[in-house]
């Protein structure tokens, strides 16, 4: 299985390509596409889809995951933030890829083991993980993390699917757990 994660910005958008074999991860790749601030809303936007189709056409991904969008304190980010997102989720749709989405929270917890780790913590992690020689940036490291975090979801994700399609008898709780209907 090979991830794209893409960590989602309207003036800088986080790439990270890694290899996944059984439980061993290995980094194919890794950047940032950093839009020009200068542009108008419409051609940056066109800059994060051209990248990511680009970037796409060239590691070949089977899977990708986007960090999905929070809100904040301010309507005008959150919204510009989506529409960046936005951008990105076409780019992947229109590469042929099926896209899975995880919060800022899943993914920390995966990388870091806590929820609310800072981006120095997630960049630290994501260097002994993918065993790199140095620290990736931060909006890098941040779509290597959410590429992890893919990693480690999608077994059980399918395990659960093929749980649900042998039983379709029982239904998921809130807790994860299954009950008889």
């Amino acid at each position: 299985m090979r991830i794209l994660g893409i960590d989602p910005g309207l003036r800088k958008t986080g790439f990270g390509v890694i290899d996944v074999h059984g439980s061993q991860l290995t980094y194919i790749a890794s950047g940032t596409i950093v839009v020009p601030t200068e542009q108008r809303l419409a051609a940056r936007l066109q800059v994060i889809l051209d990248h990511i189709r680009e970037i796409a056409a060239l590691h070949q991904p089977t899977h990708s995951a986007v960090e999905n969008v929070f809100v904040n304190m301010n309507p005008h980010s959150t919204l510009l933030l989506g529409q960046a997102r936005g951008a990105a989720l076409c780019a992947l749709a229109d590469s042929g890829l099926e896209v899975y989405e995880y919060t800022a929270l899943q993914i920390k917890k995966t990388i870091v083991g806590r929820g609310h780790a800072d981006k120095a913590q997630v960049q630290h992690m994501v260097q002994h993980l993918l065993r790199l020689n140095g620290t990736p940036a931060p909006d890098a490291a941040d779509a290597l993390a959410c590429a992890i975090c893919h990693a480690h979801h999608y077994p059980l994700q399918q395990q659960l699917q093929t749980q649900q399609h042998v039983s379709p008898h029982l239904t998921r709780t809130r807790g994860g757990r299954f009950i008889g209907k």
